[in-house]
């Protein structure tokens, strides 16, 4: 007897079509995305960009504002593979009600509300506080590295621009001789109105790259002028600035400047060194709900602190009682900012091992020594272990879990409204999940 199967029709139609809401099952993350932007946040700063009635009605904005989220929510970041998920995937049709914007509609939507997308961190940040999941009880602040939209071998050091700008502008005025002297002898054969007397496409390639570099390094010279509003602590073999005659301060030779992504930097991590940016995060301890978040275009933790701490009393309306931190954050002036806020502070001090840093560590002062015996006294059981259980997941949510290892946008501001729109996403799924 052989066996009976279901019936396999794929030329079978639906008499009643089944509804987007019929798509994916009940508590399903798409109907929570598609419902809490459409009833609970508010997207007038968005909706007011849409003020005249000619043309094509475009997509409605909170569908598209919904598209994006949930679109960072699912790891899913670039233009294209929205759009072919729209098309494809059932739980984004779910969102859209099986509307199918193409990549450059996405693109230009994020590109054009860039600003107001960020702006929505702080909105759904008051869900989950009024949800009971921000306490601040305890904080923990942390950095970390992300990849720019940018390749480090597109980045040139001070030192090489200034050996390279002279062999370039000689190689070029050769090849203007060389041309002057081709045109000559063409106009002296095929006569003066003859055409063909265009220079080269290499020579032109050539000179623009000279620019290039020339203008990288007005801006490099010109940021060595200007004053650092955040100083950070001078590091073990780190270059120096070089003075000339005139005491004029220019940067090192080992300053380096991207061509793809000027605003970027070197930057050193566990696994070697990286073209990209210190993404930081202070994340509330009960529900791993990040509470304030930011990017630098620095190496260094030290100066995040205080900004840190000012924008959670912004965002929440207060300051925590706890604040756990790395040595990277390890300052006594940042021990003072949080004892002067009564902030009981776990910041990590950092080690000494040689000689000399020992003898410079008897000179610190009354509050970092309170602050080693505070993390000494309590052992395993010190608060400082918050800080790995609460910040640390968070990092590897974004990074690994979703797939976030490079920004798409290029540029500071866009930089820190991309990592913005990540955590947004990262509470989202946290409220989600409550």
């Amino acid at each position: 007897m052989a066996k009976t199967f279901r019936p396999w029709d794929v030329e079978q139609r639906w008499l009643l079509p089944p509804s987007v809401n019929e798509l994916v099952p009940d508590g399903h993350l798409a109907h929570f995305v598609r419902d809490t932007f459409r009833d609970e946040l508010d997207l007038s700063t968005i909706m007011s960009e849409y003020g005249e009635e000619r043309g094509f009605p475009p997509f409605h904005p909170v569908m598209m504002t919904a598209l994006l989220m949930y679109s960072y929510c699912q790891g899913v970041y670039s233009s294209r593979r929205i759009a072919k998920a729209c098309i494809e995937r059932v739980d984004f049709m779910a969102v859209t009600g099986r509307s199918q914007p193409d990549f450059r509609t996405v693109a230009k939507f994020r590109k054009r509300h860039l600003g107001a997308l960020a702006s929505l961190f702080q909105q759904v940040l008051k869900l989950c506080q009024r949800a009971g999941m921000v306490q601040l009880g305890h904080v923990a602040l942390d950095g970390t590295k992300i990849k720019a939209n940018a390749s480090k071998h597109k980045a040139m050091s001070y030192g090489r621009m200034k050996e390279t700008d002279p062999r370039l502008a000689e190689e070029v005025q050769t090849w203007f001789d060389q041309a002057d002297a081709l045109d000559a002898e063409d106009d002296r054969k095929h006569g003066a109105q003859r055409s063909g007397e265009e220079l080269p496409g290499w020579v032109v390639n050539k000179e623009q790259r000279r620019q290039r570099i020339q203008a990288a390094m007005a801006q490099l010279e010109a940021e060595a002028k200007s004053p650092d509003d955040d100083p950070a602590p001078p590091t073990r073999g780190a270059p120096k600035p070089n003075t000339d005659s005139s005491n004029e301060t220019k940067p090192a030779d080992k300053t380096q400047l991207n061509f793809t992504d000027p605003e970027s930097k070197i930057m050193k991590t566990s696994d070697g060194f990286i073209q990209g940016y210190n993404c930081q995060a202070a994340v509330d301890s009960t529900a791993q709900v990040i509470v304030a978040c930011d990017v630098v275009a620095k190496q260094n933790d030290n100066g995040q602190l205080v900004p840190m701490l000012d924008q959670i009393r912004r965002n929440v309306g207060r300051n925590p009682r706890e604040l756990s931190a790395d040595s990277g954050y390890f300052s006594e002036a940042n021990l003072r900012v949080l004892h002067r806020r009564r902030i009981r502070g776990y910041v990590a001090v950092k080690r000494e091992r040689s000689v000399n840093s020992r003898r410079r560590a008897l000179a610190r002062g009354p509050l970092a020594i309170e602050m080693r015996r505070r993390i000494d006294r309590g052992g395993h059981r010190s608060r400082y272990r918050l800080r790995k259980y609460t910040v640390e997941p968070v990092f590897g949510h974004v990074k690994s879990a979703r797939q976030h290892v490079r920004f798409a946008l290029r540029g500071l501001t866009a930089v820190k409204a991309e990592w913005t729109m990540l955590c947004t996403a990262h509470n989202l799924l946290k409220l989600a999940r409550r």
